[in-house]
């Protein structure tokens, strides 16, 4: 009984007060945290976070990381993989050293400081993504290399993550080299197998049902692969992360596509952000000096560091200071990678309560402000493409 109670308090906030907050224009996962915060041991402590919904909430973050990776298509940055790679290593080292940096400063060890580079180094594809196609610029030149390096920044974080899980607290036998080895052809092999394995598996089943056979065919795939490789010793966020890599250009159904969307962010995702709320210990904000201090610094030091390491990155590739600005501002937002390793951190006690709020304000801060910025510099872009003269044709 306690836990169909705990179920139906996270469910209810996650569909009732996340909706309050969004009459405030905050975003949807903005609202979550929040709505986390207010019946969290911190707000009105209606809810406790017992073991199912602890379950759940993980449950939600491999969701979380497996919607993340099934936003990538990698047919579409095949022919922008050069300068991406360069966008996304300036826009990555730059922000990898500047969270080291504070993370030293506030007396973190060598361990905290790399977790937080690898943090700062993440943008976040689901906040980019829809925001580039909105504005109309996922066709242009500029819109195909901050997709593409946004997204080389996600994959190359998780791996630093990765890597430093296994130096860590290593979950295999086998040498690391081999073990990425196994890990890399076994993707290749899923890659090459799903499709024959979805195609054999229509064949099995009555078309009239496919939708809902297929749905539950990716599920048991989802589930099935990340038990696969957390077994090789490979965390499951990770797991879901390059599952839905490897998924991405496969599922081509927007049908299947949408049910996949609504199961993910209509149940799963939302507890973990709820659980990620609950959670956040909002008493530092309150009790000044360092901890505040902490805060602002994660916060400034790492829009700073985003925004002008991904002005330059494209300013070196020829594009304007107007196109240039709006790239760095982009490469703002800081959501699902973020939180997941943050989350990840605060559970192995390599960060700290302190930390992790700080983290949880960075990512509010940034995905409230980070499309707000990116509507302004487009229309401000486009209000000066239309003013320019035509050209005169012969």
């Amino acid at each position: 009984m306690a836990e169909l109670l705990s179920f139906l308090i996270v469910i209810a906030a996650g569909l009732f007060l996340s909706e309050v907050f969004r009459k405030f224009h905050l975003p949807y996962v903005v609202g979550l945290i929040l709505a986390g915060v207010v019946i969290g041991p911190f707000g009105f402590n209606i809810l406790e976070v017992d073991p199912t919904i602890d379950f759940l909430g993980t449950i939600g973050l491999v969701f979380l990381m497996f919607m993340a990776g099934l936003e990538i298509k990698f047919s579409s940055f095949r022919k922008t993989i050069g300068r991406a790679a360069k966008f996304s290593v300036i826009n990555g080292i730059v922000p990898f050293v500047a969270g080291f940096a504070v993370a030293t400063y506030f007396g973190y060890n060598l361990i905290g400081a790399s977790l937080l580079g690898i943090i700062f180094i993440s943008s976040s594809v689901a906040v980019v993504i829809p925001m580039m196609e909105s504005l109309g610029m996922m066709k242009t030149k500029l819109g195909k290399l901050i997709v593409s390096g946004t997204i080389l920044e996600d994959i190359f974080s998780l791996l630093l993550f990765s890597l430093f899980l296994q130096i860590l607290s290593p979950t295999t036998e086998i040498p690391l080299y081999l073990f990425y080895i196994i890990i890399f052809i076994s993707l290749y092999a899923l890659r090459l197998l799903i499709p024959k394995a979805r195609e054999y598996f229509h064949t099995l089943h009555d078309k009239s049902n496919s939708f809902e056979e297929e749905l539950r065919f990716i599920l048991v795939l989802l589930i099935g692969t990340v038990v696969f490789f957390e077994l090789l010793g490979m965390h499951p966020i990770i797991a879901g992360f390059f599952i839905g890599l490897v998924l991405s250009d496969s599922i081509k159904n927007k049908i299947l596509l949408k049910k996949i969307h609504a199961i993910s962010y209509g149940l799963f995702i939302p507890i973990f952000f709820l659980v990620i709320g609950a959670g956040m210990d909002v008493g530092v904000l309150f009790n000044g000096g360092g901890a505040l201090l902490l805060i602002g610094a994660v916060v400034g030091v790492s829009i700073l560091a985003k925004f002008c390491s991904g002005w330059f990155a494209t300013r070196i590739h020829g594009f304007t200071f107007q196109e240039s600005a709006f790239a760095g501002t982009a490469t703002l937002p800081q959501l699902s990678t973020s939180l997941a390793v943050a989350f990840v951190g605060l559970e192995m006690g390599v960060i700290d309560d302190q930390l992790i709020t700080a983290m949880i304000v960075l990512s509010i801060a940034t995905t409230f402000f980070g499309p707000i910025l990116m509507k302004s510099l487009a229309s401000h872009y486009a209000k000066k493409e239309s003013k320019a003269p035509e050209p005169i044709l012969q």
